[in-house]
């Protein structure tokens, strides 16, 4: 039952997300999109409490419902967040639901394929410090072991290696963009964008349909890090065929500026364009091809792209997972899970809290396809 203080800030709430124009989106209409936090503090002088409100800056990206948090002190701490809880009721957990998941995958093939910031790894300040723990390298590969499994991010693809360090996975970086797969009949993709690689195992196949954007890319790097050096925090990160600007360490009364001046250069290269993520302005070439394409591509390499009896299963925290999100719900079969500790828009059908819960999700993989009578190593299954 809600208390007298909670009804009037909820009146108060709704005046104020009408002020400021905050309007519910076509998938949360019936439900409070926007948290507000509300911080509540003794007054030592008179034993009252004296009640204020902090609102956070809006975020640009429509898939972030993070304009506003509650923040609540341990008197306040009773009552469960129930929009979060709402949330999850449309996207339940992907570790509560494994037993119903693992039902549905009976008699099946499943292919995993994992987002790495923000999923194998915690969001840090600095991106060159994105390191993974020794326990969730363990746990991928263990995973690997037993189904094909790739890693799918916007980092650069000899950077997200490095930090994954491991050998049984296959990488796709650039968001996708550089894919380094095995050497099998591909029909959907352009021959024209591969390369064959000898290397220890044999040879490879690297898939790079953003090839021929690498100078322009190179010059457009030289540019930015040259807008942007004067402006305290910001870092520019080469991706290979994508280019990051970071801004997590910027005061926000730059972020604007930060902006304006990627915003100047990204004009002068009309075959680029540029979006925003979790504190990142991602600039990419305007070609069709996202991280959806690279899961069907990773799909088609591995002789998996018959949705009738394989599932692929993607996890992933950021608006880019989307894409594969979306390519799964297209196919009608596999397993799409949103890494995210508040309420989002997503396509995704389960959801994990944090990388932490990641780690348990992987674990639980690992250790039903060990004790699974019909699971054989991938090393005699495809050559890994």
């Amino acid at each position: 039952m809600q208390s007298e203080f909670q009804k009037m800030m909820k009146k108060k709430l709704a005046k104020l997300n009408k002020a400021l124009g905050f309007q519910k989106s076509h998938y949360t209409k019936q439900r409070v999109n926007k948290i507000i936090s509300l911080k509540t503090k003794n007054n030592d002088e008179n034993g009252g409490r004296d009640h204020s409100m902090i609102i956070a800056r809006a975020r640009s990206n429509p898939l972030e419902l993070t304009t506003n948090h509650i923040i609540i002190d341990a008197a306040s701490t009773s009552s469960e967040d129930s929009i979060y809880s709402s949330w999850v009721v449309e996207h339940p957990s992907a570790l509560d639901s494994f037993d119903r998941m693992i039902k549905a995958a009976k008699g099946k093939k499943i292919a995993v394929f994992l987002d790495y910031d923000g999923t194998l790894s915690p969001i840090v300040d600095d991106p060159n410090r994105a390191f993974m723990s020794d326990e969730m390298r363990a746990a991928v590969r263990e995973v690997a072991k037993y189904f094909p499994t790739a890693i799918i991010s916007g980092r650069g693809r000899e950077k997200v290696k490095e930090f994954v360090q491991l050998g049984n996975v296959y990488y796709a970086g650039s968001h996708g963009m550089d894919i380094m797969a095995p050497p099998r009949p591909v029909k959907a993709c352009d021959g024209k964008y591969h390369t064959v690689v000898a290397g220890k195992k044999g040879s490879e196949v690297l898939f790079q349909p953003a090839k021929k954007y690498l100078p322009a890319i190179q010059e457009m790097i030289t540019e930015l890090e040259e807008e942007t050096r004067k402006i305290q925090g910001a870092s520019v990160e080469d991706n290979r065929f994508c280019v990051s600007v970071h801004f997590r360490q910027v005061r926000e009364e730059d972020h604007n500026k930060l902006q304006e001046k990627v915003k100047s250069v990204v004009k002068n290269y009309p075959e680029f364009h540029w979006s925003e993520g979790k504190m990142v302005m991602e600039i990419r070439p305007s070609i069709e091809w996202d991280k959806g394409h690279a899961l069907e591509y990773l799909l088609d390499t591995l002789g998996m792209s018959n949705s009738n009896d394989v599932l692929p299963l993607y996890i992933g925290d950021d608006r880019t997972d989307e894409d594969a999100f979306k390519v799964i719900e297209r196919r009608g079969q596999g397993f799409p899970i949103i890494v995210s500790s508040i309420p989002r828009e997503t396509r995704a059908s389960y959801s994990l809290h944090d990388p932490s819960e990641v780690l348990n999700f992987l674990l639980r993989l690992a250790k039903w396809s060990k004790s699974s009578s019909s699971s054989r190593p991938l090393a005699q299954i495809w050559g890994i």
